[in-house]
């Protein structure tokens, strides 16, 4: 991978005046693009992320194991009682989630995010996103805007270059989702549905364009506005809802819960496709972490799964005060991170490395105790060479922390993203930045 990064390199800097033309016509397309988030465009990087095709068949084994093990997660805690008492999630939640399964598939959608070393090929996982996960949008717009640079052209001219496909994949992942669906019809309406708020995203009307070009029918819909009668979900337009695609992550549901009551009485009766469904919520909470390392998952997993757990699962406990006290957390600040157990988009992460004073860690730590938080070994991202001459001509080369998704669908790898930033901690709340993903090869 090295030498492909390098011979980029040597390219922008053979070529700089003509790589300063390309990285402004880089940002004049992300600027009209529809490769925005919360209604700001994406910040990027001249540098495209790389990967070998040796990288990529390793991710795709990555994410294939670990999806098999959070299966497996989501089938006990359907069927132990004694194991669903490790997640403490309220009895409404509880019932929502125990509801019988309607086609075949527990979990439809994910994006698994990694610390992946690219020297040793060694990663620990991050996060595991259920079916709120997102940013495929940026990824097919930052790899428009890379080909428009003249160094991009020069550099598929020594070696070949391919991407990944997000959106009509996800449509036949759906829809072969479907066809197992007790009840499904030939044609179904399809909805996608979230907590708009007014503003609803360009990448929903890319899924949505992606399932009218399949032959569907497919309306964007706010949750709130959904109606409920006689046996029919219906869509604000008075349209019957065959099939959901559910982007409304499940903490925001059940913090809505009264005012989403004829999403969830329809899902409940199975008068409507739900995918994914609410036992996702099991693998998307991050108490999972924790739970992954319990004897009680250890108790139904092979032995291969058990070490792959131990070499890749960070150490997680619940923020209690014996666990601080027992590893010296307020001490050792560099070595932890804390975060809710269930959360999105970054909120309310603390890392003791990103520049916190002693002060400010003892109060956030102290603060979240027995608060539903967890505690986290820190993992420090692998760092790459990137310049950043799409927003300054005298801008140098630097090193960026790296985190990788892996994108499945109906539990095959079907795409990647890379998101960097400028500390060791990337996340919306600090630097974070996206760069397109492209696998590389050489002619």
């Amino acid at each position: 991978m090295q030498k492909a990064e390098e011979f980029y390199k040597k390219l922008v800097d053979d070529n700089f005046a003509e790589s300063l033309q390309s990285a402004k016509k880089q940002q004049e397309y992300i600027k009209t693009s529809t490769a925005r988030y919360h209604g700001y465009f994406v910040h990027t990087l001249y540098m495209p992320k790389m990967f070998t095709e040796e990288m990529a068949a390793y991710f795709k084994k990555a994410a294939e194991s670990m999806y098999k093990i959070l299966e497996k997660v989501i089938h006990e805690y359907q069927t132990n009682a004694e194991y669903r008492k490790l997640f403490g999630f309220d009895e409404k939640l509880e019932k929502l989630i125990l509801r019988p399964n309607h086609y075949e598939c527990a979990l439809p959608i994910a994006r698994i995010d990694i610390f992946f070393n690219e020297d040793d090929f060694s990663f620990k996982f991050c996060e595991f996103n259920a079916d709120g996960s997102s940013a495929m949008n940026e990824d097919k717009e930052l790899n428009q805007a890379i080909r428009l640079t003249s160094t991009f052209d020069k550099f598929t001219e020594k070696y070949n270059v391919r991407t990944y496909e997000l959106f009509n994949s996800w449509v036949k992942a759906f829809m072969d989702i479907y066809r197992t669906y007790d009840r499904a019809v030939e044609n179904p309406h399809i909805a996608i549905v979230d907590f708009f708020g007014g503003d609803i995203s360009r990448e929903f009307t890319a899924f949505q364009k992606a399932f009218e070009d399949s032959g569907l029918t497919c309306e964007i819909c706010e949750i709130t506005d959904l109606s409920y009668e006689n046996g029919k979900l219906l869509s604000p337009s008075g349209k019957q809802i065959n099939a959901i695609y559910r982007r409304a992550v499940t903490c925001d549901i059940m913090r809505n819960y009264d005012k989403v009551q004829p999403f969830i009485k329809a899902a409940e009766n199975n008068d409507v496709c739900l995918i994914g469904d609410f036992k996702t919520q099991v693998i998307h909470n991050k108490i999972v972490f924790k739970v992954l390392h319990d004897d009680m998952t250890s108790a139904f997993l092979t032995d291969e799964e058990k070490q792959y757990v131990k070499d890749h699962i960070p150490y997680t406990a619940s923020l209690t005060q014996e666990e601080i006290d027992k590893h010296d957390v307020l001490n050792t600040k560099d070595k932890w991170v804390i975060k809710p157990e269930d959360s999105y988009a970054s909120k309310g992460v603390y890392a003791g490395v990103e520049g916190m004073s002693d002060h400010a860690w003892k109060e956030e730590v102290l603060s979240n105790v027995d608060n539903h938080y967890l505690l986290q070994e820190y993992c420090t991202p692998y760092a790459t060479w990137n310049i950043d001459i799409t927003h300054d001509e005298n801008a140098k080369y630097k090193k960026y922390s790296n985190i990788t998704g892996m994108y499945v669908y109906n539990g095959k790898l079907a795409g990647l993203y890379s998101r960097i930033a400028k500390n060791s901690i990337i996340s919306t709340q600090y630097s974070e930045m996206s760069l397109p993903t492209i696998v590389v090869s050489e002619k």
